[in-house]
């Protein structure tokens, strides 16, 4: 079983669970399959889009949702990124970390290892996973 949980980053900071703050970034791990993505900015704009799968190529149920705009999305969420931290990231290095809105499988085995890219790329702390302690050695 993967990892199940929410993050955000807001105030300079990750915590667990919701953000407190805006503009702020939430990423919400399932199985370490999918993560919604969900960015607010200072004036309530924003936007959502997934990493590793879409929900709807997940589940199987293709007709659930329609596909992200994974253009408009990149586009959104480099425009978050200068105003929450600053920085310059290219919207087509974001949108190569998006889920496929196709449903090709992602790059990366699990889907905390591409939220940890999208971290890097837009200049953010890294996030701090939690363990399990009970976990076998090796």
């Amino acid at each position: 079983m993967g990892l199940f949980g929410k993050f955000a980053y807001s105030a300079g900071r990750w915590t667990p669970g919701a953000p407190t703050a805006v503009p702020f970034l939430l990423v919400d791990v399932h199985d370490s399959d999918v993560a919604t993505v969900d960015y607010r900015a200072a004036d309530a704009s924003g936007g959502r889009f997934f990493l590793g799968y879409e929900p709807r190529f997940y589940f199987d149920e293709r007709d659930a949702a329609f596909p992200v705009d994974v253009g408009a999305e990149a586009e959104g969420f480099a425009r978050w990124v200068k105003e929450a931290s600053g920085g310059d990231v290219e919207a087509t290095a974001v949108q190569q970390l998006m889920a496929s809105p196709e449903g090709a499988p992602p790059e990366d085995e699990t889907v905390e290892e591409t939220v940890d890219r999208l971290v890097a790329l837009a200049g953010l702390p890294p996030v701090e996973w939690p363990t399990d302690d009970d976990a076998p050695a090796g």
